[in-house]
């Protein structure tokens, strides 16, 4: 099992999760370039100018280590990563596990489509963490994790912020919120989870339907969880379902869990 952070996290995140399918599985965590422990030396701007070049890290992740069969795990930006790894290379993976994922942040209301933000918003977004990076992470992470009853996960997202390297931070919030991954969605045919939180302010309900609408082998569990990461709000909740997806289990298009 491969498991990916979302934008402004590093493996960490996964820590009350991924360890608990070791017993089973070889389980691999890893920090996007820019983010925890990862060697900034490594970034290039070409590359990662689209979330082609950080799919392409998972491939070759994959390869080093002599991973098959993998059944990848990614939070928030890092899921449409997982779906364009699957796309490059296809015979490396058995199963996608996406939680939280949107292909398009930005509405296309030409298209009925409804990513949460309007071009302004993100426009919005952009300008303020471009301008002051650690004062948008201060606000934006509490609002983000949601769960305003525990303030130490808000705090904690922050910190999380404020350990990646602000610059590379910047080209990789432009990258993810302004991509558009739909088109993208019918080319994978393995089997997909889609884990959704009841109030998620970055990839709301309509886009975790519209995920599984265009896949053509995906489940939709709606977790009674708040909040866009719930492997750290309900770590439990997220273990149960992905837990119950790798062993073989169908879940229902759309259940609770």
């Amino acid at each position: 099992m491969l498991f990916a952070h979302g934008f402004g996290c590093d493996q960490h995140m996964w820590r009350f999760v991924a360890p608990r399918f070791a017993d089973r599985f070889r389980v691999v965590t890893f920090d996007h370039v820019g983010a925890g422990g990862s060697d900034l030396t490594a970034y290039d701007i070409e590359r990662y100018s689209t979330l082609d070049g950080y799919a392409q890290d998972v491939v070759e992740i994959c390869r080093d280590l002599g991973l098959r069969d993998v059944v990848y795990v990614g939070h928030s930006v890092s899921a449409m990563i997982g779906v364009l790894a699957v796309r490059q290379a296809p015979e490396l993976f058995a199963r996608l596990v996406l939680v939280g994922p949107s292909p398009r942040y930005v509405d296309d209301l030409d298209d009925g489509y409804v990513g949460g933000f309007s071009e302004e918003d993100i426009a919005g977004l952009l300008e303020s963490l471009e301008s002051n990076y650690l004062g948008w992470s201060g606000a934006m992470a509490p609002v983000i994790m949601g769960n305003s009853d525990v303030p130490e996960l808000g705090a904690e997202l922050t910190e999380s912020f404020c350990r990646t390297d602000p610059e590379i931070a910047r080209r990789f919030a432009r990258v993810t919120f302004l991509s558009d991954n739909r088109a993208d969605l019918a080319e994978v045919t393995v089997p997909t989870l889609v884990l959704q939180c009841t109030e998620d302010v970055i990839a709301p309900m309509s886009v975790g339907e519209y995920v599984v609408e265009h896949m053509p082998d995906a489940s939709l569990v709606v977790l009674d969880a708040t909040g866009h990461c719930p492997n750290l709000s309900a770590p439990d909740a997220t273990t149960a379902a992905i837990d119950e997806f790798v062993s073989g289990a169908s879940p229902a298009r759309s259940a609770t869990a």
